[in-house]
């Protein structure tokens, strides 16, 4: 077999491949016998009638086709095998020319390919603070609210009272009947329906009507709210003034197991420093990737970022599953459409997933950063009882003990690339910081948690008929892929 490769500027390789005739002979016989062993030719049993038989009752043309499709399952592999092709995902068969000596024009995504520049010379101080007593007192307020005791007042409503009230808008996700909320006179930036909306409700009496009108942030955390203007009508039904709680050992045993408000006090403590700590770190990491990314020089086919779209459109689908809409509801929401929200919204969040994965993946290989079973058996038990506490119960899983295995499965690789990421996280945070520390974290080959789907040897095979349009990994290696004459289309495996 010979063969032609050229690397193209996308980071996809187009191989000519040349079969000899040979080759082609040996083909059209066993598509012969292929094409026998499925029907019955008059005077022969299955299987059993000779070459010539066979090519005159099914013709030249068929036993050809069936050849050129045997050659492309036997070629592909291999040619991947001699050419040293690393695919990301599923290569195309562009071309056939079906002659004595057929060519076959295949394109094949390449592995993304990472070059990280000096990262390990990127200086970036590690400076969080504590937070203090303010957010504390601030906690404190909220649970004095939350256990307060109220009372109906035939008065308007002022700060620090809670109303009574329905909702209507034409945006369905802000409507409400009785809903209760807290008259403030701040923004809360966790208050239902948008922050500062409560302000809007001073001065009302029951019975009142008002519509509050909102633009909601283009990153908003809420998807299908995102950047959209609103009008919510208020019908104001009842206003309550609010009796607080003492700040004292009783509010402490009334709020959970504490037997003072010291030990409270305590708890809510480590609590606040232990968000705003991942808060300062989700800020200090993302400064640290920003600035590798910026010396970096990494490559990837189309296939790479299409397949990382498609998974933010499945987590938007998801997300959007638990608030009751559909991406459709969604689309129309934004005045908007799968092929527009895709280009305009789901790729440029691709874009940036992907390029952190390979990043990370790039700095854990050369850091060679493992994980060990200690770890991985911490955080896969600590991954259990959350999905226990919320009432998943892993034993009813479908499928009997293969579907509770896959799960099993599943969660262990999740497990292992959350402990990786974490490591390679906190040996950037060393070296951005300064610290002298070992550039060998833990001996070993450095693969990623993600990256480690064995192929077996079956995964060389190429696909048979019809497939489906090609996928690919967004950011894990992909060890091999399927081809397909049919449409020209190929499957990829890992």
């Amino acid at each position: 077999m010979k063969f032609e490769k050229t690397i193209l500027e996308d980071h996809q390789a187009k191989v000519v491949v040349e079969v000899e005739s040979g080759r082609v002979e040996a083909a059209k016989r066993r598509a012969a016998r292929k094409l026998a062993s499925r029907g019955k030719i008059p005077g022969f049993r299955p299987g059993k009638a000779p070459y010539d038989v066979i090519l005159r009752y099914y013709g030249d043309e068929a036993v050809q086709e069936q050849a050129m499709d045997l050659l492309v399952e036997e070629v592909y592999p291999q040619m991947l095998k001699e050419a040293e092709i690393d695919p990301a995902a599923a290569g195309v068969l562009e071309t056939m020319e079906a002659t004595d000596e057929p060519k076959f024009t295949f394109k094949v995504p390449l592995t993304p390919e990472v070059k990280l520049g000096d990262y390990a010379a990127i200086r970036i101080p590690y400076e969080f603070q504590p937070p203090g007593d303010e957010k504390l007192e601030r906690a404190l307020e909220d649970l004095r609210q939350m256990y307060a005791t109220t009372e109906t007042v035939e008065r308007e409503a002022l700060p620090g009272d809670y109303v009574v009230l329905d909702t209507r808008s034409e945006t369905k996700t802000l409507e409400r009947a009785d809903f209760s909320t807290m008259v403030r006179a701040d923004d809360q930036t966790n208050e239902f329906p948008f922050p500062g909306f409560s302000s809007q409700l001073v001065g009302l009496k029951a019975g009142a009507s008002k519509t509050v009108a909102h633009t909601f942030p283009a990153d908003d955390k809420n998807p299908a709210l995102a950047g959209q203007q609103v009008a919510v009508e208020v019908n104001l039904k009842g206003v309550r003034s609010v009796s607080l709680p003492g700040l004292d050992d009783d509010l402490a045993r009334t709020v959970g197991k504490y037997d003072s408000l010291d030990a409270l006090k305590d708890a809510l403590r480590k609590d606040i420093e232990a968000r705003d700590h991942a808060d300062y770190d989700d800020d200090y990491f993302t400064q640290i990737v920003d600035q590798i990314r910026s010396q970096a020089v990494i490559k990837y086919a189309p296939q790479t970022l299409e397949h990382e779209a498609e998974h933010v459109v499945s987590d938007m689908r998801s997300r959007l599953a638990q608030q009751g809409l559909d991406l459709e509801t969604y689309y129309k929401m934004r005045n908007t459409d799968a092929a527009k929200f895709l280009e305009e919204e789901a790729k440029p969040l691709a874009l940036k997933r992907l390029e952190r994965s390979l990043i990370l993946d790039e700095v854990a290989r050369q850091e060679k950063i493992e994980v060990d079973n200690s770890a991985l058996d911490q955080e896969f038990n600590t991954t259990l009882v959350g999905l226990q506490s919320q009432g998943i119960n892993l034993g009813a899983v479908r499928g009997g003990k293969q579907g509770q295995q896959r799960v099993a499965e599943a969660l262990a690789m999740q497990s292992a690339n959350r402990v990786l990421t974490r490591r390679t996280l906190e040996r950037l945070r060393a070296l951005a910081a300064g610290e002298n520390v070992e550039r060998t974290f833990i001996a070993g080959d450095g693969s990623m948690a993600e990256d480690a789907e064995a192929t077996s040897k079956d995964d060389t095979r190429p696909a048979k008929a019809a497939r489906k349009k090609p996928s690919g990994r967004s950011s894990a290696k992909a060890t091999t892929a399927r081809v397909s004459k049919s449409k020209g289309k190929t499957e990829g495996k890992k």
